[in-house]
């Protein structure tokens, strides 16, 4: 899985760096095997005014499945990559396991996903 991370109106340090790859690799270990690249762009909207403006968009590249895309805002840039992190690790889990469940329905469970 190949993690691009990309910031937008302020410059992305190690540490900022360091943290997306944790979290993301965290929350999408359990299916890492079904993830080919994932997308992060972090921006702040507001530049140096401040506010709930920090915002986090996670962009899955799937091998057999549409994209699929987390979106995450708030004031602490951390906790906003925390919660769209953990929400990707869950929206891709349901994603998967509802394309499993269609298979099994289908009797396609023998074929690759």
């Amino acid at each position: 899985m190949k993690i691009e991370i990309q910031a937008r109106r302020f410059t992305l340090t190690d540490g900022l760096r360091q943290h997306v790859v944790q979290r993301l690799e965290s929350a999408l270990q359990p299916y890492r095997l079904w993830v080919e690249r994932v997308e992060v762009r972090l921006g702040d909207v507001n530049g140096p005014r401040g506010g709930a403006d920090k915002f986090c968009r996670v962009l899955m590249r799937l091998p057999l499945l549409p994209p699929l895309v987390i979106r995450d805002l708030g004031s602490d840039l951390y906790a906003v990559i925390s919660s769209a992190a953990d929400r990707a690790g869950t929206t891709l889990g349901r994603r998967i396991e509802y394309r499993l469940q269609t298979k099994r329905r289908l009797g396609l469970a023998s074929q690759a996903c």
